[in-house]
């Protein structure tokens, strides 16, 4: 019987189908589990290298299968595709993420622990609950159009859809101004949930010392320092901060043939809340030097001199997550570029 080294396993809710390969590549075994049957059967398996696509669930059973002593492997099925043969079916999608954890070149994704699991559902929930927010909000607005009354889109103007809805004299009909108390109540009741998770967030960056590091940088505060710490892997997996900017999809994409150098929009490849969130600090800093001015000579200034403000501030987000790469690699707090003189 052939010695099994690779072990790639396809997920699912029920039934798992595993493709154990040997050393040179050749099948050791094909097999269709349920579900609790996976670790009995891992279980007896000499050690080896246990591959999955890194998914919703692929975390938790990484996590039990290297309790029983073998290596985990979480693949993005992004890399998984290419390795799929002419039929797509589960045991085919097994023998392909096998394939793919034998390349040497092949990218893995770090299985995460239950804090930082637990960290991202209290970040993801904050999420949740600010869009449910703005879509109480926008709805709101839409329906007291219908009636005249017109607010600018964010929240800070919402006191004044609430001060037309509470005025008796303002020519609401009845029905109106009783629905309208009822999104108001909701809205009132989010707030309240979404302030709570903030304040949880801002205790959570305030026990780590890398968090706190990372917020001397302009435009990161503590929610884009927790899930800079919550959703990014360790940082020595990265050679370099490019590395870093693209695997957060904030560098171009790249067309090139032929010796020709073709770069096109940034890939929006790589974890996306990191990515949407370093860009709204760059945006923040762009607003303020907008108004405050760039200091003279300064790379912002000459890049505010000549370019749109948007693309200023993805630019930014690029040389930000360069910078906090160096940050938490060095453990040095954020320092100040030098300005170039005239």
């Amino acid at each position: 019987m052939l010695e099994v080294t690779i072990i790639g396993v396809d997920l699912a809710k029920r039934v798992f189908q595993l493709h154990g390969a040997s050393a040179d590549g050749s099948v050791a075994f094909r097999k269709k589990l349920s579900r609790v049957r996976l670790l009995p059967f891992l279980a007896e398996q000499p050690r080896c290298l246990v591959a999955m696509e890194a998914c919703a669930t692929a975390h938790g059973w990484g996590r039990e299968i290297e309790k029983l002593g073998h290596s985990v492997r979480l693949i993005p099925p992004v890399y998984v595709k290419p390795f799929v043969k002419r039929q797509k079916n589960d045991a085919a999608d097994a023998e392909a993420i096998a394939e793919a954890a034998s390349r040497p070149t092949m990218r893995f994704v770090a299985v995460k622990t239950e804090a930082q699991q637990a960290r991202a559902m209290l970040f993801r929930t904050r999420d949740l609950l600010v869009r449910q927010r703005t879509q109480l909000i926008n709805a709101l607005r839409g329906h007291l159009a219908e009636h005249g009354v017109v607010a600018p889109q964010g929240t800070a103007h919402l006191k004044r859809l609430a001060d037309a809805i509470t005025d008796e004299r303002g020519g609401l009909p009845g029905a109106v101004r009783e629905l309208g108390a009822v999104y108001l109540d909701q809205i009132t009741a989010l707030d309240e949930r979404i302030q709570d998770l903030e304040k949880r967030l801002r205790v959570a960056a305030g026990e780590s010392d890398t968090t706190q590091r990372l917020q001397t940088m302009p435009g990161v505060g503590p929610i884009t320092a927790t899930a800079l710490e919550t959703f990014a892997p360790p940082m020595e997996t990265f050679q370099r901060g490019r590395d870093f900017a693209a695997w957060l999809g904030l560098v171009p994409n790249q067309h090139s043939t032929g010796g020709k150098q073709r770069l096109g929009k940034t890939s929006k490849m790589g974890q996306r809340d990191i990515r949407r969130l370093l860009i709204i600090g760059g945006m923040a800093v762009v607003r303020a030097a907008t108004r405050k001015g760039a200091p003279e000579g300064s790379w912002l200034a000459r890049m505010l001199a000549k370019k749109p403000r948007m693309l200023v501030a993805i630019a930014l987000a690029n040389k930000m997550a360069r910078s906090l790469w160096a940050m938490m690699t060095k453990m040095e707090p954020y320092r100040e570029p030098a300005v170039a003189k005239a």
